[in-house]
């Protein structure tokens, strides 16, 4: 139980935070809304079906824009110096960790539904037979894809390079992410049964689940360097 109440302490600074400042959800929500602009006039849809690349829009703006966000998980400790302190708490470094992954991915959910809406209003999609599927198969790609980034994020932030460094360390990890997100999204997108999709959902719940446990063993590690 105190676990918990530590690493609710960490979600919780996290969002009000965030809730104060809105700094990261504001690039991302406007990145988003650019991209949607963008790819409107960009595709024809008298050439192109827009429900058949929907799919891959769709993940490509969620990992560009939460690049946007995740680089600065810790940005704003570390330029205060308050991180150091936090090290110094009694907080375990695995509840220090999975508190920032909960609070990015509650950021980041919220960027998805954006993106979602502002794809269903360009292009007009519809959203399948099995939205809680669809639902489902996002939301594990995304905590797979947080999970990931908050580690690296710690690592960037602790070098010279920041911010440019996390996309070369985080993109070579999201194959898997995209691979079974992209093709999960584009069949049930496509009204495919909920049925067909289940072995690319099993695939990311495993791959969600492996980083969230490596995430937790090796932050220690980053963060006492």
């Amino acid at each position: 139980m105190e676990y918990l109440r530590m690493l609710g302490a960490v979600v919780w600074k996290d969002l009000v935070v965030e809730l104060r400042t809105r700094e990261r959800f504001a690039a991302m929500a406007g990145f988003t809304v650019l991209v949607g602009i963008l790819f409107n006039y960009a595709v024809d849809p008298t050439v192109v079906d827009p429900q058949g690349i929907a799919a891959g829009m769709v993940w490509l703006t969620v990992v560009f824009g939460g690049m946007l966000g995740l680089g600065r998980t810790f940005h704003l400790e570390e330029d205060e110096g308050a991180f150091q302190g936090v090290l110094l708490s009694p907080i375990p470094r695995d509840a220090l960790y999975l508190g920032k992954v909960v609070a990015n991915f509650v950021l980041l959910v919220l960027v998805t539904a954006l993106v979602f809406a502002v794809f269903g209003l360009f292009f007009g999609l519809s959203f399948g037979r099995a939205p809680g599927t669809l639902a489902a198969v996002v939301a594990l790609g995304t905590l797979g894809f947080v999970a990931v980034g908050t580690l690296f994020s710690a690592v960037s932030a602790r070098t010279t390079m920041g911010e440019t460094l996390l996309p070369i360390l985080v993109f070579p990890l999201l194959v898997p992410v995209v691979i079974y997100g992209v093709t999960a999204t584009k069949s049930l997108l496509a009204g495919i049964p909920a049925a067909e999709v289940e072995g690319n959902l099993r695939m990311l719940a495993a791959f969600a689940l492996a980083a969230l446990a490596a995430g937790a063993i090796l932050f220690r590690h980053v963060v006492e360097e």
